[in-house]
């Protein structure tokens, strides 16, 4: 089978497309023939070793994907050959097959193709998790949504205003606020003027927000701790900016304010209940009609640096898809 490798960190040119043999399952996992798999901002961060988890060398990326399973573990139940699934590895995912705990499978929905499955496992349990549980999004409040033309943006834009809130998504190009707006957002700012504190005042009648979400961290983050209302939870998703900032104490006493950070992986971990009715609970609002990841850039399985680039560049609006096969 063809899969994409890392040797060595560094950049996406540092890969290699290898061809090694198919894995087996062992007795607690399913092999899946890959259709797509989604890229998100961690894996590039995992190929230069910049991540929390760094796995041994040579690794496979990619952290989700779909496809159709073709063998069972002999442990496995509730799975056959021939299920079509989408799988939340956290490793393993860029490649034309992958043996998969059962664990992290799920059967794709009969209205679901495999490139929105490959797209739908990660964004929207982070944010579902960010704005449900850690910050307690109220109907009726205000929601700053940063970095609102990626991935977990577009999630949380779109679960926000499923949520009750009063959505502002915040970009730093015309282009993602489009796309922004496309998901429903109700304002739109763009910070590429260092300006998105005064912005936010200003449409909030010097409030601020009530919840502030927030991949990007770094001067963004520093301008959110100075715009968030009272008894406002500001939560830290991650640093795309590649700064991890600061925060000052003094401004959360005077603001009443909480930082609040969301680690999908130890919500996974150490409250497996809580993680899987979230799940079952997207999955619900999927079928419904009510979300949906926009796909935006598909690729080829060997146009693979291409597609990291992307985020590298920061161009990334939605989701963006390696192909393995024709659906």
């Amino acid at each position: 089978m063809l899969a994409i490798r890392c040797h060595s960190h560094g950049p996406p040119e540092n890969l290699s497309l290898d061809d090694i043999e198919t894995p087996t399952p062992g007795g607690q996992e399913v092999l899946v023939e890959i259709h797509a798999a989604s890229l998100n901002f961690p894996d590039g961060l995992q190929i230069r070793g910049q991540y929390q988890f760094q796995p041994d060398m040579p690794f496979i990326p990619g952290s989700e994907a779909a496809g159709v399973v073709r063998a069972i573990g002999a442990e496995v139940e509730g799975f056959a050959p021939g299920d079509r699934v989408m799988a939340a590895q956290g490793i393993g995912a860029f490649a034309e097959f992958a043996a998969v705990p059962a664990r992290s499978i799920r059967k794709i929905p009969d209205n679901m193709d495999f490139a929105t499955a490959a797209a739908f496992p990660m964004v929207y349990t982070t944010s579902y998790y960010a704005l449900k549980q850690r910050g307690g999004l109220q109907a009726g409040e205000t929601l700053l949504v940063l970095g609102a033309g990626g991935g977990v943006g577009m999630a949380a834009v779109e679960l926000g205003k499923i949520m009750g809130a009063r959505v502002i998504a915040a970009a730093g190009s015309e282009e993602k606020l489009d796309f922004a707006s496309r998901v429903g957002a109700d304002e739109l700012i763009d910070y590429s003027d260092g300006e998105l504190k005064e912005k936010v005042k200003e449409l909030t009648g010097g409030a601020g927000a009530d919840v502030i979400y927030d991949p990007v961290g770094g001067d963004l983050f520093d301008q959110c701790c100075r715009c968030i209302n009272w008894n406002g939870r500001l939560l830290v998703i991650g640093f795309t900016s590649g700064r991890i900032p600061a925060y000052k104490a003094n401004l959360a006493l005077l603001k009443g304010s909480s930082m609040v950070g969301v680690f999908l992986g130890r919500f996974r971990q150490t409250e497996p209940e809580a993680y899987e009715a979230n799940f079952r609970e997207l999955l619900e609002l999927y079928r419904e009609g009510k979300i949906k990841p926009l796909v935006t850039q598909r690729f080829p399985l060997a146009d693979y640096v291409a597609a990291f680039n992307v985020f590298t560049e920061r161009r990334a609006l939605g989701k963006v898809v390696l192909k393995m096969r024709r659906e």
